[in-house]
């Protein structure tokens, strides 16, 4: 969650977003690093639309001397979002320290050296500009939307709130108090509380099996020392990425960067920064049975790829074939999902929405579904089962309306220069560069049929899942018997 408590409104609630496959930003989950190589379809880099011609505006990036990158675009609006996006999350934690990143993400705005928390506020509102943040698993971001005018003073407080924070003693008591009250109602969001769970399964006793906000007991002794270490190990140079969409001239963006983030405080040294911890997945589950609860809710997933794996176009087809399904829709058969047709004529669940979530070196593909307590079994069985026809007989004509409806939904989310400047941020963090989207769009044209189902069987096939389950789930099958329905199903 934003640390926005008493910000006077000027300070967005932005709810901490998990980056979960359905609300995902395509360009992050779908485009990879380097070319596909699924089945024998192979596509080359050098073949992504060299002859292209576009009215696109160009991303442009520059590293400064002490590794950070300054990335833009110019589009020429009045307004501008610019912000930091870093390296950083929940990820690079232990057991100890859990939680310390989403706790200094709420410090951020208690006051600098030069600003105390009420100048803060009111110098965001004289400006009519809006400043948020955000803590994932493996990234934390700072950023501010204004007049395109109001760009170098924008920079230079995000700057001074990441740089000259000082973390007071009284605001630290403030907060924790603030984020012990955001865990009460994240544990009231039935999505979340399942998320955390199916990655506490799948990535046992590693970071990414941790929550991002951390356990109670950490949050009552986390301290100025924990907060100060986790910002001069994890703040640097090469791990920040400053990126600005909008109307922003990119000399003048490069200019300011160096002003202001040009210092030896972001250098780093071999050693300095520590590696990124291996998360091994295990297929496994949790149940969590609570009868008097009126729904169930279940995610089941399995292993998935990272960012820059050459399979993870494919895994995006796969995942907008199953699609997602609520009572709200309408269509009945005639919608597209051949699973929301099946969901719809059994009346199985009451919605479900399929995942691709990827990380540096790993991921997870699967479906979260809300059912009836008497629906569960039919439900899941009906999933793995339209699982099992993505490896052995999914048709041209499907995966081609998939395709169209991935790109669709890539250039709907880039839509004003909030959701631009955040894809370029991650896009820099994850791939070192920005994807141009005719690129991108000939890497999903790439897929056919062939390769969705020899991806599928080598991700789905016969692989262990893991489940999160909770609610009345007495009906769920035991782990045995969903596990062998991960190879062959009969009706």
């Amino acid at each position: 969650m934003a640390a926005a408590a008493g910000a006077r409104g000027l300070l967005l609630p932005a709810a901490r977003r998990r980056l979960w496959g359905f609300a995902e930003k395509l360009l992050v989950r779908g485009a990879t690093g380097r070319p596909p190589h699924c089945g024998g379809n192979r596509w080359r880099s050098t073949q992504a639309a060299p002859q292209v011609v576009l009215n696109v505006p160009e991303t442009r990036v520059t590293r400064l001397e002490n590794g950070l990158r300054v990335a833009s675009e110019d589009s020429g609006l009045s307004t501008c979002t610019v912000g930091l996006w870093i390296d950083a999350g929940s990820r690079y934690e232990n057991e100890k320290n859990n939680g310390t990143a989403h706790f200094l993400e709420h410090m951020a705005f208690k006051g600098t050296k030069k600003r105390s928390q009420l100048d803060l506020e009111l110098e965001i509102e004289n400006m009519g500009a809006h400043l948020n943040a955000y803590t994932s698993r493996e990234q934390t971001v700072y950023y501010a939307k204004a007049f395109s005018k109001d760009l170098p003073r924008a920079v230079e407080i995000l700057a001074d709130i990441i740089q000259n924070s000082t973390l007071g003693e009284a605001e630290i008591e403030r907060e924790r108090g603030v984020i012990l009250r955001e865990m009460q109602e994240v544990e009231t969001n039935l999505q979340e509380v399942v998320f955390d769970y199916l990655h506490a399964t799948a990535y046992q006793n590693t970071a990414l099996g941790r929550t991002i906000l951390g356990p109670t007991e950490n949050i009552k002794s986390i301290n100025r020392k924990d907060l100060v270490d986790y910002i001069t190990t994890h703040y640097k140079g090469p791990r920040i990425v400053l990126a600005a969409a909008g109307g922003v001239s990119h000399d003048e963006l490069l200019e300011l960067a160096k002003f202001h983030f040009g210092g030896d405080s972001l250098c780093t040294h071999t050693g300095d920064v520590p590696a990124l911890p291996p998360c091994k997945f295990t297929g496994s589950e949790i149940r969590v049975r609570d009868d008097k609860m009126p729904l169930a809710h279940l995610a089941i997933a399995v292993e998935a790829v990272g960012w820059a794996h050459p399979d993870t176009i494919c895994l995006m087809v796969a995942n907008t074939l199953i699609g997602n399904w609520d009572r709200s829709f309408g269509g009945g058969m005639n919608l597209s999902s051949k699973l929301a047709q099946l969901t719809c004529h059994g009346n199985l669940c009451h919605s479900f929405q399929s995942f691709n979530t990827s990380y540096t070196d790993t991921g997870l593909w699967g479906l979260y579904t809300v059912c009836e307590p008497g629906t569960v079994a039919d439900m899941l069985h009906v999933v793995q089962k339209e699982w099992m026809r993505l490896c052995t007989s999914v048709t041209e004509s499907e995966v081609a309306r998939a395709k169209n409806l991935l790109k669709t939904n890539m250039l709907l989310q880039l839509d004003g220069s909030t959701p631009i400047c955040e894809d370029i941020g991650r896009q820099m963090l994850c791939y070192n560069r920005r994807i141009p989207i005719p690129e991108l769009e000939a890497r999903i044209d790439a897929v056919n049929a062939e390769t969705v189902r020899e991806v599928c069987t080598r991700y789905i096939y016969d692989k262990s899942p893991a489940i999160a389950a909770v609610g009345p789930i007495e009906q769920l099958p035991d782990f045995n018997q969903i596990r062998s329905n991960m190879r062959w199903l009969h009706d």
